[in-house]
């Protein structure tokens, strides 16, 4: 290999462990921070508990799942052995286990710190907000360092080892697949809690979010951090792998002269790193005291270091295109434009949420036809900012030579995520200070610490949804890279039998055709089956709930103690029941469309899932923030405040869009990069085994 190659090699290295150690630092640095009050630190234990168990038992079930994927792939993949493939299959195998491995590793270490940092971020909060907001975002932050770091380090060592880049797709899968059910999985549990908690506290006994009396809100609590932290994080991690890989599988077939495709690749995710690193460790609330600017801050500054190092390491390293460059930067500055639009639909002080909490004083009819109507219409700004960031991209690097076209896409799915380090901690500030606050109540602390709880989990709120936002516009630049992956893995195996290469998929070509239509109908069909998933999960609960409080004397009052591990044990068991069933759907339906119509089916079948699954991914994510912000809107004291026919209906349209958002809505990125990681690590089956 080139020394320059081994160089970016041994810098991602570097840059992984220097985050790492900043990670330590910032764990250490959280831990330090003092927790006194006696009821937070036995909430606090309760809620890590409760995490733990879940986590250990989600981990036990789709370590199986993993084992079961690793034998087929040791007998089919690459190629089958019996075609004489042993070693390489042994070495997909190797990747696909470390790609799990290290999902579930960085999400493990994740729920640890948030754990540790929500009751330390309530008690942080009787000292101020400034206080309050560096203990909740350094946690959050320990997430964002680990996830990046692992991606980083993870595919630079497969490629490193296994010196193929096809290699590459089977750590990508393993990533992928456990993020599939570890979103899925911790979709399911959080909603369950905070639909039935919402539902029984809110609407029928008019009791607080967060009062102790309500058997669900611990669990509802254990779910902000086994949906939103563990969760997300694996998503992200998936997501940023997933861009790499279909990135570097690309850049292996080019040869244009003088440029050095995987070094661009390395050096930008390398960079990336580097501008979280120091984004995180300038996040700060300034004088003014708003902790959504310290947020948004803190990712302008990220974005503005990694354009500057970029800028310089095109300009001064040889073989580096500015073509690619500006691919990578209007990739980047289309997933900032994505977030801004994602907040103007979402931030209860823009006038969207407001005029969703206005209509909800007429009835909740009205709140789910307001919000179901701007949330179709959010869609269509960061369907239009893909669109155009993919088409840009294309143009830019088409002259460069052949091929590179797609890989400017990929480098725009690559730019866009570049800054993913900040994005996952400010997602994963969110559940922390959503916990502080329920922490804050249920200890008994001052109104006034109260109060700047809630700005915190306000801010964290909108903050997410900016998150989900930025994150499916990733994921929608990343599988049109590993659309161009597919057709790269799909020629190379055409061109060993003799066969016609594919230049590209005809619509009109009548299994493209089908495969476009069965592909379209997938992420509706999965939402729909997690979705159902909370729906019956939920009804459960709501029955232990109830009977909890017809069975237990004196809970209504106050003057009793809830049996809150029922409710943990009802989420638990109803989300692993339901996690696996929807991700293999997804999966069947690709190997399926493959063995009947071929590589031409498959492609028709990517391009149907994926302006699909955007779509809907971007409605019921918009949708959700939408309907929670109105709900907090209305609680603030307008409409009539809490208590009030417009609270009552606002908490409904809340009810609906949590499985939204927070399942179903962030779960269809990972959906169609899975099936896009099934379709290329399949090309070669898929060639010689089809029916048509």
């Amino acid at each position: 290999m080139p020394d320059m190659q081994n160089l970016f090699y041994l810098l991602s290295f570097l840059t992984a462990v220097i985050a790492f150690l900043f990670a330590l630092y910032l764990y250490l640095w959280v831990k330090k921070q003092k927790v006194e009050n006696a009821e937070i630190i036995r909430v606090s234990r309760l809620i890590k508990e409760g995490a733990e168990t879940f986590m250990t038992r989600e981990y036990k079930l789709l370590g199986l799942f993993a084992l079961c994927v690793s034998a087929l792939i040791l007998i089919i993949l690459p190629k089958p052995i019996w075609q004489g493939s042993v070693l390489s299959n042994i070495k997909m195998v190797v990747s696909y286990l470390a790609g799990t491995a290290l999902s579930a590793i960085a999400g493990k270490i994740g729920i640890m710190v948030a754990t540790l940092s929500n009751g330390r971020t309530a008690e942080a909060a009787e000292r101020g907000l400034k206080d309050a907001f560096l203990v909740g975002f350094r946690g959050g932050a320990v997430m964002g360092l680990l996830v990046v770091g692992c991606s980083l380090f993870g595919v630079a060592a497969v490629l490193l080892i296994a010196g193929d880049t096809s290699i590459l797709l089977g750590f990508s899968f393993g990533a992928s697949s456990l993020a599939l059910f570890a979103k899925a999985g911790g979709g399911i549990f959080t909603k369950t809690a905070d639909v039935a908690a919402d539902l029984t506290g809110k609407v029928e006994l008019g009791i607080a979010e967060d009062d102790p009396r309500n058997p669900a809100v611990i669990a509802d609590n254990v779910g902000d951090n086994v949906g939103d932290v563990a969760g997300m994080g694996a998503d992200l991690f998936d997501s940023n792998v997933a861009a790499m890989t279909s990135a570097l599988v690309i850049a292996s077939s080019l040869s244009a002269p003088g440029i050095r495709n995987t070094e661009m690749v390395f050096c930008y995710a390398i960079l990336g790193l580097i501008a979280s690193i120091i984004g995180i460790a300038t996040a700060r609330v300034g004088k003014d005291g708003n902790p959504t600017k310290a947020l948004n801050s803190s990712t302008y500054v990220t974005t503005a270091v990694f354009l500057i190092l970029t800028a310089l390491s095109t300009a001064f390293i040889d073989g580096f295109s500015w073509r690619i460059w500006g691919s990578s930067t209007t990739g980047l500055i289309v997933g900032l434009i994505i977030g801004l639009t994602t907040d103007y639909f979402t931030d209860d002080t823009k006038p969207i949420v407001r005029k969703v909490a206005h209509a909800s004083a007429s009835g909740p009819a009205f709140t789910i036809l307001s919000g179901t109507s701007y949330g179709f219409i959010s869609s269509m700004p960061a369907m239009v900012g893909i669109a155009i960031s993919a088409l840009i991209s294309y143009k830019l690097c088409e002259p460069i030579g052949e091929g590179y076209a797609i890989f400017g896409i990929a480098m725009s799915a690559v730019g866009m995520l570049s800054i993913v380090g900040m994005i996952i901690s400010n997602d994963a500030y969110g559940p922390v200070v959503d916990n502080a606050r329920g922490l804050a109540e249920m200890g008994g602390l001052r109104e006034e610490t109260i109060r700047i709880a809630d700005e915190l989990d306000s801010a964290g709120n909108t903050v997410k949804a900016v998150t989900k936002g930025f994150s499916i516009g990733a994921a929608g630049l990343t599988v049109i890279s590993l659309l161009g992956a597919f057709m790269a893995e799909t020629n190379e195996v055409l061109a060993a039998a003799g066969k016609d290469l594919i230049q590209g998929f005809d619509i009109m070509e009548p299994t493209v055709f089908f495969g476009i239509l069965i592909g379209a109908s997938i992420p509706a069909v999965f939402s729909a089956m997690l979705i159902l998933g909370v729906d019956r999960n939920a009804e459960r609960m709501v029955k232990e709930i109830h009977r909890q409080f017809d069975s237990i004397p004196g809970l209504k009052e106050g003057n009793a103690v809830p049996e809150y591990a029922k409710c943990i044990d009802i989420a638990t068991r109803g989300a692993l029941k339901e996690l696996i069933p929807a991700g293999m759907v997804a999966i069947i339906a690709t190997l399926l469309v493959g063995f009947i119509g071929g590589a031409s089916a498959i492609g028709g079948f990517l391009l149907g899932n994926i302006v699909s699954g955007l779509l809907l991914a971007l409605f019921m994510s918009n949708a959700g923030g939408l309907w929670d912000n109105s709900k907090k809107y209305v609680e603030s004291g307008e409409k009539g405040g809490k208590g009030s026919a417009a609270h009552k209906a606002a908490v409904i349209g809340d009810t609906v869009g949590d499985p939204y958002k927070d399942t179903a809505g962030p779960s269809i990125n990972t959906q169609i990069t899975v099936v896009s990681l099934v379709a290329s690590l399949c090309s070669s089956l898929f060639v010689a085994l089809s029916l048509f």
